[in-house]
């Protein structure tokens, strides 16, 4: 078997990438190799591509989103210390390599692969690779169980993190999730979406071939506009967009909210057969709750006539947890080349650990559902 990396996707073809990929949009080759040839990654951005595939006789394997990072930027996991602690002791902690996908918090496959055998091949060589090339370390961001086996038996450190999904427990409208929260939390719904409603704005979810290009732009406009609020350069762009809109319609959920004529706000999902993944948002002026509207109670209704079984808001966000969503643990994986440095961050991660998990029972305690005696809607 040979183990070959990649500075683009388009050595790889699409069918073989994603016969081993699957469905999950940011897994897909066109997604990725979209970002690559829009410029949002590259080595001028920091994010170089170096795709690992396994491959026998000219039959893929197993294969790795694999990145060489220059920083630590549009990653979600952050190690900002580790690499400051690793320079001041001497060592140069970039570049590191980076298996993940660009930009975006999601969980999913990290490890590609026909067969358990195949996936442990693929990353105790990428892991040799980079002892050999005097890389610092390999991280390995958001995998699902499978790759997370893979990981563990290799040795890498786990590190905890915290996310917020809704999850659909086969609700047959909105009226029905709203049935299930206490009474001060469905009140608070209610009155939320009031105030949204109460602006006059028309509010239109638009799936597929619906999205026209002048709504992309739209679009475009205001997430660049969310970045410019919070003094930051947007890592996507407009031609990025359009890939997206061209090639992966079917995949994309746009909601827009218009002043009469004018569109005023937008937020962009992703989805596939089970899940809707919420990205990103951004208005043209400030509305009350309309942020909460747009981008957690229409997702939510989108999920259920869709009969979607998860909907992940994103990263972060204590705010979702009163609007049905529920704390989910998230892992990434580590290997550290030099060994005191790899101490020292296991160590961390242990306590930090134990912080995670308290973090966790606490979130889990304020949910705003009934309880389980049954409280009158």
């Amino acid at each position: 078997m040979e183990l070959k990396f990649h500075d683009d996707l388009s050595a790889i073809t699409p069918e073989a990438w994603d016969r081993l990929a699957g469905s999950q949009p940011f897994l897909r080759h066109v997604f990725l190799r979209g970002l690559e040839q829009t410029g949002c990654v590259g080595e001028e951005t920091g994010w170089q591509p170096l795709h690992a595939t396994l491959e026998q006789d000219g039959v893929l394997l197993a294969a790795m989103p694999l990145y060489l990072k220059y920083h630590s930027w549009g990653e979600y996991v952050f190690d900002w210390a580790w690499a400051d602690a690793s320079q001041r002791a001497g060592l140069p902690y970039y570049p590191k390599l980076l298996a993940g996908i660009p930009f975006t918090p999601v969980q999913g496959p990290r490890l590609l692969a026909i067969s358990d055998e195949a996936r442990a091949l693929l990353l105790q060589r990428v892991v040799e690779m980079a002892r050999q090339s005097e890389l610092s370390s390999l991280h390995c961001l958001f995998p699902d169980d499978v790759s997370e086996l893979a990981l563990q038996a290799q040795g890498l450190m786990r590190r905890r993190g915290v996310q917020f999904h809704w999850r659909n427990e086969g609700y047959g409208s909105y009226a029905d999730f709203l049935a299930t929260l206490n009474h001060d939390k469905r009140k608070k719904l209610k009155q939320e979406r009031k105030k949204a409603a109460a602006e006059g704005l028309t509010i239109v979810r638009k799936a597929g071939g619906e999205i026209s290009e002048a709504d992309w732009a739209f679009f475009t406009s205001c997430y660049e506009q969310t970045y410019r609020e919070h003094r930051s350069t947007p890592y996507l762009n407009l031609p990025f967009f359009l890939t997206l809109g061209e090639r992966m319609a079917e995949q994309c959920l746009m909601i827009v909210a218009y002043d009469g004529q004018q569109p005023i706000a937008a937020a962009l999902n992703l989805f596939d057969e089970e899940r809707l993944y919420g990205r990103y948002w951004g208005a043209k002026r400030f509305v009350p709750s309309l942020h909460f509207e747009l981008c957690y109670h229409q997702g939510i209704e989108f999920a259920i006539e869709r009969g979607l079984k998860v909907f992940e808001g994103g990263a972060q966000g204590e705010h979702k947890l009163a609007r049905g969503f529920e704390p989910v643990e998230t892992t990434s994986w580590h290997w550290i080349a030099d060994a005191r440095l790899s101490s020292a961050i296991g160590n961390f991660l242990m306590r930090e650990s134990l912080g995670v998990a308290q973090y966790i029972g606490e979130l889990e305690e304020r949910a705003p559902f009934r309880s389980a005696t049954g409280e009158v809607a």
